[in-house]
């Protein structure tokens, strides 16, 4: 099996295995909750169309989704992790902002989960890497 091959099955696995967390735990209810699936559903398509046209332009498209997708991993870790040290904060008032914090990475919303998109986005880019050296 070649790694182009191994990359595009691993970015694969991601992008359907991100998506169908995300939708088993409801993670559209909101507007905010939605930019993680529309971010991986656009590197889907552009995926896709990679496979089959590898023009300059798609391949910048791609880099452009690729880094907003990474950058709203970053975003969603943060609003994990806010939504977590405010919840930490309302069941201990008198604790300290360390303490908090500690316990805002072990919170109700994963506070690091939304970094596994940067991964993914890497993944991906991996292959832009990949294909740009076949040509």
């Amino acid at each position: 099996m070649s790694l182009k091959k191994v990359i595009v099955f691993a970015l694969i696995l991601m992008i359907v295995g991100t998506v169908l967390e995300l939708v088993l735990l409801s993670h559209y209810e909101t507007l905010l909750q939605l930019i993680p699936i529309f971010c991986i559903g656009l590197i889907m398509i552009n995926t896709v169309i990679l496979v089959f046209k590898r023009t300059q332009v798609i391949k910048t498209v791609f880099k452009v989704l690729l880094v907003i997708t990474g950058l709203s991993g970053i975003y969603g870790a943060f609003l994990h992790l806010q939504a977590n040290y405010e919840f930490a904060l309302e069941l201990n008032p008198t604790e300290n902002n360390w303490n908090l914090f500690l316990e805002s990475l072990t919170g109700a919303f994963p506070a690091l989960a939304p970094l596994s998109i940067i991964v993914l986005a890497l993944i991906a880019y991996s292959y832009l890497i990949l294909i740009n050296k076949k040509q």
